[in-house]
């Protein structure tokens, strides 16, 4: 029957993505659907990983650039200025963080004077579908995008710290045992007064974003969905817990709308209670990973829920180590790509788009390895060096035209001037903020 996801014996989707969405976004955990692996979900899990992609495609990491740091464009523009023009999605607020620890060599700064910002990063966008993709899709939705580290993975030693209660944050879990990283909570939650980008934090971007979208569109069917790869696949998982956590996925007749994350590559984010509680506020956690590479394996790479019960008893006093997983696992191997060469360089391994092309190769455990949705695996070369010498594409192949300069007419190389968008929230979001606030801290009270 038109509109009705019928039940079959693994729950298999049964006709267009619009009538499918609730059992591709893990309605049943995605029973059936990855071995072999269904069509229109390889299909999502691409166009996602896509969006989370656009964060580093978008990322000025150039240090000559007095903007190094931040986006290279307009929100309106956003996805037409990266050759997305077609993704049926409008960018409705970008995501700045910053950090009060002395981390080096997380965040990318410009050479010499602090030209923009010496505090924050651009580190993705909140975006909302169309009228024309929400009648495809089925739903309005809503969709939070983070970007990984774009320097080398110092951010595992710089980040991957402690464990601290979730709520020693502000993110109301009323159970002090639900721990996450520390360096992760950190980044999500700190802001600097004083008139810089992260005078809000990322957390309150997010939070009074989603909770104005979902006010925008109560009365359609809404999903929420996070994505991220590497560090942008921890913070995805966060905010998604800090959002059904603050109950913003709920409308103002009570209508529950479904979370859930699809992340790429990333690590553990927090212990075996953050595990049970994300689970039980219903948030739904698919995590594509490639099993070479280290990232997904930390932290807690001595005390995890794969080992003996007895170490992990141990580990529940062992802050360093007792981390557990969320969600699903799609676990993808290289190896079986006739495209990619041997190497020793463990960024190949852990690439996005490397993922994404063993996405569109995968069709079950043992099944040959064969391109299905058309990704040219020249992608795979665009920020490393993982195809094989035949392929005839080179490594580190995308760059910016002339790095950012234009000539003038007078003969000159100049860098265009570069207007810092989204620089304040405006006033409304203050106040959105506070009825936030006060909404959650009212929902605890009648917890108790």
């Amino acid at each position: 029957m038109a509109g009705v996801e019928a039940a079959t014996g693994n729950d298999r989707p049964q006709g267009s993505l619009s009538d499918s969405w609730r059992v591709i976004n893990g309605r049943n955990d995605w029973a059936g659907l990855l071995d072999p692996m269904d069509p229109l979900l390889r299909t999502e899990l691409i166009r996602y990983g896509e969006m989370a992609q656009a964060c580093y495609d978008a990322f000025d990491n150039e240090s000559y650039s007095k903007y190094c740091g931040s986006c290279k464009y307009d929100r309106s523009n956003f996805f037409k200025c990266l050759g997305m023009g077609e993704s049926g999605y409008e960018v409705t607020r970008y995501l700045y963080a910053t950090i009060n620890l002395q981390l080096p060599n997380f965040f990318t700064k410009p050479l010499g004077a602090d030209d923009w910002n010496a505090n924050a990063n651009w580190m993705g966008y909140v975006a909302v579908s169309t009228d024309e993709t929400s009648k495809r899709i089925g739903r309005r939705d809503i969709t939070v995008a983070w970007r990984g580290t774009a320097t080398q993975l110092e951010w595992l030693a710089n980040l991957t710290d402690f464990l601290v209660p979730a709520s020693s944050e502000g993110i109301p879990c009323p159970n002090p045992d639900v721990k996450v990283e520390s360096g992760f909570i950190n980044l999500y939650c700190d802001k600097v007064q004083g008139g810089s980008l992260c005078t809000y934090s990322a957390r309150e971007r997010i939070l009074t974003e989603v909770a104005t979208l979902v006010d925008r569109y109560k009365d359609e069917e809404i999903s929420i969905t996070f994505t991220g790869h590497s560090l942008g696949g921890a913070l995805a998982l966060l905010s998604a817990f800090d959002v059904a956590e603050m109950g913003l996925n709920v409308t103002t007749d009570g209508r529950p709308i479904p979370i859930c994350v699809f992340s790429f590559s990333a690590p553990r984010v927090g212990n075996s209670r953050f595990k049970e509680r994300i689970e039980g506020l219903g948030v739904k956690v698919l995590r594509v990973v490639n099993v070479h590479d280290l990232v997904p394996k930390v932290p807690g790479v001595l005390v995890n829920k794969s080992v003996p019960e007895i170490l992990k008893k141990l580990g529940q006093w062992l802050p360093y180590w007792s981390y557990s997983h969320v969600g699903v696992e799609l676990p993808l191997d290289h190896k079986n790509s006739p495209f990619l060469k041997s190497t020793l360089d463990l960024s190949c391994f852990h690439n996005l788009e490397a993922h994404l092309h063993l996405l569109d190769g995968y069709h079950g455990k043992g099944q040959s390895f064969f391109l299905s949705n058309g990704r040219d695996p020249a992608l795979v070369n665009k920020a490393s060096d993982f195809l094989k010498d035949e392929s005839h594409v080179p490594p580190r192949w995308r760059q910016e035209e002339n790095k950012g300069l234009v000539m003038k007419h007078d003969g000159r190389w100049i860098q265009l001037e570069r207007p810092m968008f989204d620089e304040h929230l405006p006033e409304i979001y203050h106040h959105r903020l506070e009825q936030i606030m006060f909404r959650s801290s009212a929902m605890a009270n009648i917890g108790e």
